[in-house]
């Protein structure tokens, strides 16, 4: 297989804006302020219209209209702000079928932010610093699946074949058969759009969280929200049970039956408010 030719269509994914590489940015910090993010969005007139919009939806039912961004930004919170702009803007790369891992349209665009919104409640209840940056992250931890989708069509039977007949986790198999893999190909993604170097690392490993600092717990974190995702059912594609289990990353974070059981539950209303809100802003 052509790796550099694989590498080269990098260019063909929705390119991220200077809106979003500013908001990223912005996020990345521990002291970012809300005027900070008010001072970016404003030039954006899309952005802004649907914030404006989506605040002064029913959803909300609020009984004063919100006129400013800045009391958009204020109202909706910095997170789910940052959390909006990304999977709004990131939508059109997800949404289609991706019928090389079996999913269909909208099932990667969906498992992608089911994916984001579990690790963003982990992230929360273990305090963990900088979750929207853990936020993005988890979102497009699979683009380089976007990207790999045609090649996996031709190699897919090679790939299963590996993985049946030489024990091989899917994403090993997927780099035996193609050069490289959708981790790593996301990684060289996230590296193109000038992402920082904590998220091209967590997209990197995102399959091989033993790569984590002993006291670094947000590749456990997405680990094991990708592990909840294929747990109760979503995203789980051609690879979705093709990867060994790391029990003991997920000892790390110290969680209960209880605690995951909580996660789970509050999920679905969460994941059901996001997509209310994104098809508000005109996304997916």
């Amino acid at each position: 297989m052509d790796v550099e030719k694989i590498i080269n269509d990098i260019n063909s994914l929705e390119p991220v804006s200077q809106v979003e590489n500013k908001v990223m940015e912005i996020i990345s910090k521990q002291d970012s302020t809300i005027n900070e993010i008010v001072d970016i969005i404003k030039y954006d007139q899309a952005m802004t219209a649907n914030l404006l919009r989506i605040c002064n939806s029913a959803l909300f039912g609020l009984s004063k209209e919100i006129v400013s961004i800045k009391q958009a930004v204020a109202y909706l919170g910095i997170d789910k702000v940052a959390s909006l702009v990304m999977v709004g803007k990131h939508g059109k790369n997800f949404e289609k079928a991706h019928s090389g891992y079996d999913l269909e349209d909208g099932a990667l665009w969906r498992y992608s932010v089911s994916s984001a919104l579990i690790a963003q409640d982990l992230a929360e209840k273990r305090q963990v610093e900088n979750v929207a940056m853990l936020f993005t992250s988890a979102l497009l931890k699979d683009i380089g699946k976007v990207v790999l989708n045609t090649y996996m069509h031709d190699a897919f039977n090679q790939v299963q074949a590996k993985v049946q007949n030489e024990n091989l986790t899917f994403i090993e198999a997927e780099k035996a058969v193609l050069g490289i893999d959708h981790a790593e190909l996301g990684a060289m993604v996230a590296e193109n759009w000038n992402f920082n170097q904590a998220t091209v690392d967590i997209i990197k490993y995102h399959h091989n969280p033993d790569q984590a600092a002993p006291d670094d717990l947000t590749l456990p974190i997405i680990y094991l929200a990708d592990s909840i995702c294929m747990m109760i059912g979503i995203g789980v594609g051609a690879d979705g049970l093709a990867y060994r289990y790391h029990q003991d990353i997920v000892d790390r974070l110290n969680f209960s039956d209880i605690d995951l059981q909580l996660t789970i539950a509050e999920f679905w209303e969460k994941l059901k408010s996001i997509e209310e809100l994104v098809q508000l802003s005109g996304g997916n």
